[in-house]
């Protein structure tokens, strides 16, 4: 029966006690998202830490409870050693009660305060904070512009998101499980030595003034060591990142020893960074074992001093020598924790530097969803240089009437995907408008703009998911039969049929690799072109749709491209102008400016630049590189 009943608790009673403590924070709480996140440290700790007040200031008490407990017990032993001093017959008879109590104490309550005290620590703090930080750090960097990841490594943007979290997760345990423990502690020392003999407390002054120096030096070289050797982990990540996602080119130019090399430089400096670090806490140590030395014989041969001298008992000289040791053995624990408190506050910094960056291309605070009703996009003298003050768009004008197609055509570096970034708002325009049935795209929210907007892209990357998900990322409320419907519409479902993966998933649930390299850039094409099927915007973009199909199948295709077009507004950028050829204007951009416009046979008519493009085509490919 017992066995039984211990079971029960095990299997019943402890998970719900994990349950509750886990349960005391959401770290997935709603929140106000910060376009300007705090730049300085604390305010960046602060931000984060709001849900978790109540709790940090609960496992704040009971730090200070557990180490009065530990100070009491060591006090009590040296009564112990002075009532042992006394008539054995008596003991029990005028102590037993008081030793009951004591001993209960110790065996029951104790451990419930320690186990409060931990699951706090463990159940409630570190699991919660470190995943609130990690989930709304994520939400604030997908809220970046395209602009902003363009500028950085996107292995190192992960690193510093997976790093940063459990980084200021060890800072918070170290507050409450060490620094603040340890304060307790030490003043608790400080007040248990007083009550025997105030001039106990002189070496342990003493000591306390040399132990702050000791750690004043270390915390102030820690810190911004530790920050050094987190840059040269993250350049690390960032290059082995970008050698691993670019495999192919490695492989292709037989670059392997030259990708090694250049991840050598990076591991180099990673590693001397870190040996400045290490160099560190090698002299606090050792400085450590001296100062500990100064205290112990400090300590303990005054109480000793004093009992020789008949002005201490030996209960006062024994609680001394417990106390000593006790903090002998605790301070390399704390100035490990101080220690790996700034370390990680170095780690958060680093983190800091990616996710406290202000989010510049924002919704405006009175932003209303698009309103589409007819399609028509207006261009109002755009210009835009990417800082550079050339390249882009230099005062376009245009107007796209609702269902109307456009052909964009010119050389590399005339501007046609940069008005393609524009009208999708990846950026905003240096100067002028950009109006969907009236509305400045600027004026209304981001996604519901880009909603309303399909896009197929010369390079058609995928998702590290299923050919379902990638598909479904259209239109993820999409029926099964909606989405094998789009998939046979792309010339998709037969291949689709076909595929398997190494897990043994097969058809649409086998998975397609990172950025679909297990598929041909065929493959991939069609599944980019099955998913803006299933998105069915009114207006669409296609940035070189066919580029990556084989005549065969680009013949098919061309007739669904057509059938797409339908009823929207359509603007298509080829290199291949028999894809255009049909379009109702065709637009020439030649330095950021328009420089032609008109039907194919009109712009043939002029003999300008789009008649040069095509009689110089070679197999109706336009060799755009070659003529700039």
């Amino acid at each position: 029966m017992q066995r039984l009943n211990i079971s029960y608790i095990q299997v019943i009673g402890l998970p719900f006690m994990f349950r509750f403590f886990e349960n005391l924070v959401d770290p997935y709480t709603d929140y106000a998202e910060d376009n300007a996140p705090p730049q300085r440290l604390w305010p960046f700790m602060r931000a984060y830490a709001g849900p978790f007040q109540k709790v940090f200031a609960l496992t704040a008490a009971m730090s200070i409870v557990v180490a009065a407990i530990e100070i009491g017990l060591i006090y009590y032993m040296g009564r112990i050693v002075d009532l042992l001093g006394g008539d054995p017959a008596r003991m029990w008879a005028d102590y037993g009660t008081e030793l009951l109590l004591v001993a209960l104490f110790i065996v029951l309550v104790r451990p419930v305060l320690q186990g409060l005290d931990v699951a706090l620590l463990n159940n409630t703090i570190l699991p919660n904070f470190g995943t609130l930080i990690r989930w709304r750090a994520h939400r604030q960097v997908l809220r970046q512009s395209v602009g902003w990841f363009e500028n950085d490594f996107a292995g190192r943007i992960a690193n510093r998101i997976m790093q940063t979290p459990p980084a200021a997760g060890e800072v918070v345990f170290q507050v409450f499980d060490a620094i603040s423990y340890s304060l307790a502690y030490m003043i608790g020392a400080a007040i248990l030595l007083s009550t025997s003999d105030l001039r106990l407390l002189i070496p342990l002054f003493g000591w306390f003034v040399l132990y702050g120096g000791l750690v004043a030096w270390t915390v102030s070289r820690v810190g911004p060591a530790s920050k050094a050797a987190s840059d040269a982990r993250s350049q690390v990540t960032g290059r082995v990142v970008d050698a691993y996602t670019n495999i192919h080119s490695v492989k292709m130019f037989a670059h392997h020893d030259l990708e090694v090399e250049f991840a050598r430089d990076a591991i180099e400096n990673a590693r001397k960074t870190f040996q400045v670090e290490m160099r560190i806490f090698t002299i606090m140590d050792v400085t450590l074992v001296a100062l500990n030395g100064l205290l112990i014989v400090g300590v303990i041969g005054w109480a000793m001093a004093l009992w020789t001298n008949g002005e201490a008992s030996v209960g006062v000289v024994a609680a001394a020598a417990a106390l000593t040791l006790r903090l002998n053995s605790m301070t390399a624990w704390i100035m490990w924790a101080l220690s790996s408190f700034f370390r990680e506050l170095g780690v958060v910094a680093e983190g800091m530097e990616t996710i406290a960056q202000p989010i510049h291309l924002t919704d405006d605070p009175d932003a209303k969803p698009l309103k589409l009703t007819d399609g028509r996009i207006e261009l109002k003298k755009l210009s835009h240089h990417y800082g550079r003050g050339s390249g882009g768009l230099e005062r376009v004008s245009l107007t796209i009437q609702p269902g109307e197609k456009i052909g964009l055509v010119g050389r590399s570096g005339a501007g046609k995907s940069t008005l393609v970034k524009l009208l999708l708002r990846f950026y905003d325009p240096d100067a002028g408008q950009i109006l969907i049935d009236g509305q400045d795209i600027t004026k209304v929210r981001q996604d519901s703009l880009r909603q309303r907007i399909g896009m197929v892209q010369q390079d058609s990357s995928l998702l590290h998911r299923s050919v379902r998900d990638n598909i479904l990322y259209g239109r993820p409320e999409a029926t099964e039969a909606q989405m094998i419907a789009a998939a046979k519409q792309a010339q998709a479902h037969e291949f689709i049929l076909d595929l398997s993966d190494p897990e043994g998933n097969r058809g649409y649930d086998a998975r397609v690799g990172e950025r679909g390299v297990k598929l041909s850039g065929g493959q991939r094409q069609r599944i980019t072109l099955a998913r803006v099927i299933l998105k069915d915007a009114p207006i669409l973009l296609l940035d070189e749709a066919t580029s990556a199909l084989d005549s065969e199948v680009e013949a098919a295709i061309q007739e669904t491209l057509y059938g797409m077009m339908a009823g929207k507004t359509v603007i298509a950028i080829a290199h291949r102008l028999s894809t255009i050829a049909e379009m109702d204007r065709i637009l020439v951009l030649d330095g950021g400016k328009i420089a032609e416009e008109g039907s194919h046979d009109a712009l043939l008519a002029q003999g300008g630049l789009y008649a040069g493009f095509w009689g110089r085509q070679s197999g109706g490919f336009l060799q755009t590189e070659d003529d700039a």
